[in-house]
């Protein structure tokens, strides 16, 4: 009986592993023989097998040129933090005399002469930055029609009459001087006598009044000539 099998109880079929089991002796030696019958074959039909060459072929290593080394500047050394101020021991005193100033006054031969008063001459120029502006121009005409000479207003003759008026810090006319005649001597002095009732604004020079030369035409028309 094989020692791999148990009897089956009596009178009960055998099954399949049982069978398996009783046979399993007789399998295992049969295919051990078979192998080494199969071993003994190849070696006495094929003595000459040799196995193949797998070896790696190496080429020749080459060298490759490195590139120089880099040289890195050292740090920058570190700033120095400024120092701290330190308040001083020094003791002053509270009692403390300030001597007494004296200045030197200049004698009065020394003093500089004063301006001189501003030209009224004709020509010279004063900077100014606003030109001045007449202030009663409704009174302005009016003076001028009362001074416009009847005989030649009658007769329907007029005329323009180019002034050149020098006008102070106030605005006031100081002078007025005929520069371009109308051809009527009548008109030309009944225009300086008008514009002396002309109130101006006066010209600034930045932030204050100057006085300047300005050139006026004052024009003289009868209603004839208007119409």
């Amino acid at each position: 009986m094989s020692m791999f099998a148990h009897p089956p109880a009596p009178g009960l079929p055998l099954s399949a592993n049982d069978r398996l089991k009783r046979s399993f002796g007789s399998r295992l030696w049969g295919s051990m023989i078979v192998a080494t019958a199969l071993h003994f074959m190849v070696f006495a039909f094929f003595p000459e097998l040799q196995a193949e060459d797998y070896s790696t072929v190496v080429s020749e290593i080459e060298a490759i040129e490195l590139p120089p080394e880099l040289k890195f500047p050292p740090p920058p050394e570190a700033i120095a933090r400024p120092a701290l101020p330190v308040i001083s021991d020094a003791i002053i005193d509270d009692d403390v005399t300030i001597s007494d100033m004296v200045f030197d006054l200049p004698a009065v031969d020394d003093v500089p002469p004063a301006p001189p008063a501003l030209d009224r001459e004709v020509g010279v120029l004063t900077p100014f930055t606003m030109a001045p502006s007449l202030r009663n121009a409704s009174e302005a005409e009016r003076v001028l029609q009362r001074e416009y000479p009847s005989v030649l207003r009658d007769a329907g003759i007029g005329g323009q009459v180019g002034l050149l008026v020098y006008i102070d810090e106030d605005g006031v006319v100081q002078e007025a001087r005929v520069q371009e005649s109308s051809g009527h001597p009548p008109l030309d002095a009944a225009a300086l006598r008008a514009v002396e009732s002309f109130r101006f604004r006066p010209a600034m020079n930045l932030d204050r009044h100057v006085p300047v030369w300005i050139a006026l035409p004052v024009t003289f028309q009868s209603r004839e000539e208007g119409e």
